[in-house]
């Protein structure tokens, strides 16, 4: 598959303009480092919204989504830096998935990327997977690389705290992601998705992301 491993988790948040630049030094210097370097997780990529909110947005590859319920990498989030602790009390409007990736075509990596978010009804999962996968054929469409759908876990995916509730909706919400070789093709791809009849209903977001930077497993290996 284009992507590496079979999970991933996902991660968006506004920040104060006050803090962006202590934040983006934070993400750049020691976040995405720190995070990759965890036992099973692959890669991770950082971006930027081109349009599209929450401004930034964060892809994090692993081997499987059950990496991210694992006691290795909870200790990680019970043991956060100082600074991690800092940067993170300052997020708005955050969103964390963690999911399966069940489906994912073409080759390699855009420097755009559009995304859809949907909220499957229940009991329709199985049909809109097979009508998603229908339109995730990037060989078809100019300028996109590689096409992808993942499946959040509901259980995974609530807040990383003592907080036993019940998860929210959102928990359980699925993502397109169009890789693409520039935004204009994205954004076609992802309008597409979100005026289609079918899936129009189920759409809960949509937006187009630029790539800032991206770190695999293996560039670690070469510190």
């Amino acid at each position: 598959m284009p992507i590496a491993g079979k999970g991933m988790l996902l991660t968006s948040m506004d920040i104060d303009a006050a803090h962006e630049a202590e934040f983006n030094r934070w993400y750049d210097r020691e976040h995405l480092v720190e995070r990759v370097a965890i036992d099973g997780f692959l890669e991770a990529r950082r971006y930027v919204a081109h349009d599209g909110k929450p401004k930034y947005l964060c892809l994090y590859s692993t081997a499987t989504s059950a990496v991210l319920g694992s006691p290795t990498y909870r200790t990680v989030l019970a043991n956060q830096t100082e600074w991690s602790k800092t940067n993170i009390a300052r997020f708005g409007n955050f969103i964390r998935a963690v999911a399966r990736i069940t489906v994912s075509r073409g080759q390699g990596r855009g420097a755009a990327l559009g995304i859809v978010r949907l909220r499957p009804q229940a009991g329709g999962e199985d049909k809109l997977r097979a009508a998603l996968g229908e339109q995730l054929d990037p060989a078809r469409l100019d300028g996109i690389i590689s096409m992808h759908l993942l499946e959040s876990d509901p259980a995974l995916s609530r807040p990383v705290t003592d907080d036993h509730s019940p998860p929210d909706p959102g928990a359980g919400d699925w993502f397109v992601l169009i890789d693409a070789t520039q935004v204009n093709a994205a954004s076609a791809v992802t309008s597409g998705f979100t005026g289609n009849v079918a899936f129009k209903p189920l759409v809960i977001s949509s937006g187009v992301y630029n790539l800032m930077w991206d770190l695999a497993r293996s560039d670690l290996a070469q510190r």
